[in-house]
């Protein structure tokens, strides 16, 4: 008998930690107002028919439920026409800096496996320290820095350059580049955002754990909150739901192969920068467990204090908004006009963003793909404009 309660105990766990978060009935129902909520509805059409995107999924998590989940427009324009549903799954691109990359980080902090003031040296021998042109001093880059996007690394790598110079894909090559690249400021000093710093992230967390970032992100974070259509390098029915994103010169179009040239040409798609394709409901679930203080659905990823740390300021940092990971007020954050200070997310370059509000237990989730079929429209305005919609729904605060 206690076998069989074991047994039945086991399967009972098993089947609430795979349940997706639920829906609720209505807007209304999760404390927001439809007929406000409707607003969101013109403002995504009419961002279609100025062509600055094709379509868009939105979701909006209240209290651990899916308080809306819409699909706008089509998914694909070019060669053919398909229609946007609310299950297709869409290049992140810098939104994976937050919801793989800097939660893989913090999850080695939390084992005591590295900590925020520690030298990116101790994880990757020969990492290059700034060095003063005048007095010589050198100052090495830590982890925290790489995190807020203050490590003194430029912006991005030459992809041309580091293709003639290595055979690719490498990703120990383009390493070895951003190991020895000279730094354009003082660790610590400046804030000049960087996909260089959450590759450097990736390596660290490889050297650590002994996975690569897919393998540790799918074991520590997507499988155990049953984000099913979230990988890189997607395959299967996730590759098959996939919208496309940029036409190439041969007429093709990228579909399941990461947008970012770093990520894709010298990463082969695994990339601390971006590469993780996921949904509105995949990341519905992350940003509730994230909201709800680390866990969902019976299922801890991150402890309280540890989703605080991740979405707060560190101290002496606070001129340029960053958290770890997360964007809170840098020129960056596109959470609107009505959220509170408090409000955390990112965004991506493809067209993606999430916005999380912990005073209100609201998250917002927009996918687009705005570089289908072409890279030349923005969607800065769009963000926000939808976030204010959202946040002027809310009925109560609480």
């Amino acid at each position: 008998m206690k076998t069989l309660y074991t047994l039945l105990s086991v399967l009972v766990a098993g089947m609430i930690s795979a349940q997706p978060l639920p829906k609720a009935s209505s807007p209304e129902e999760a404390g927001l107002d439809s007929r406000q909520l409707a607003y969101v509805d013109d403002v995504l059409q009419q961002s279609i028919r100025a062509g600055e995107i094709p379509g868009a999924v939105l979701a909006v998590v209240r209290h651990n439920q899916i308080a809306c989940l819409k699909a706008y427009g089509n998914k694909q324009v070019y060669p053919d026409t398909v229609p946007m549903t609310t299950n297709t799954v869409f290049d992140l691109a810098s939104v994976s800096k937050s919801v793989s990359t800097a939660i893989s980080v913090m999850i080695l902090l939390e084992r005591g496996q590295l900590r925020l003031i520690d030298n990116v040296e101790r994880y990757i021998p020969g990492f290059r320290s700034w060095t003063d042109s005048i007095t010589g001093e050198k100052k090495p880059v830590r982890i925290i820095d790489l995190l807020t996007h203050t490590s003194g690394l430029p912006p991005y790598a030459p992809v041309d350059e580091l293709k003639k110079t290595y055979a690719t894909p490498n990703p120990q090559g383009l390493l070895n580049y951003i190991a020895n690249v000279k730094r354009n400021n003082e660790p610590g000093a400046v804030f000049d955002y960087s996909c260089l710093n959450f590759i450097t992230l990736q390596h660290v967390i490889q050297n650590l754990s002994g996975m690569n970032l897919q393998d540790f992100a799918r074991q520590n974070i997507f499988a155990p909150l049953k984000m099913n259509h979230t990988d890189y390098n997607p395959t299967g029915e996730t590759l098959e739901w996939t919208a496309p994103t940029e036409r190439q010169a041969d007429g093709s179009v990228l579909r399941g192969r990461v947008h970012d040239p770093l990520a894709n040409i010298m990463n082969d798609g695994i990339s601390g920068n971006a590469g993780v394709f996921s949904n509105a409901e995949d990341l519905a679930v992350l940003t509730a467990m994230l909201l709800n203080n680390g866990e969902i659905n019976g299922v801890r990823i991150l402890s309280p204090l540890t989703v605080r740390a991740m979405r707060s300021v560190p101290k002496g940092y606070e001129a340029f908004g960053r958290a770890l990971g997360w964007d809170v007020s840098s020129d960056y954050a596109k959470d609107g006009d009505l959220f509170d200070v408090s409000a955390y997310g990112h965004t991506g370059y493809t067209g993606t963003s999430v916005t999380i509000d912990p005073e209100t237990s609201t998250a917002v989730i927009l996918l687009t793909n705005r570089v289908h079929p072409e890279d030349k429209n923005s969607v800065t305005r769009l963000r926000d404009r939808v976030a204010n919609v959202v946040a002027a729904s809310l009925r109560n605060i609480d």
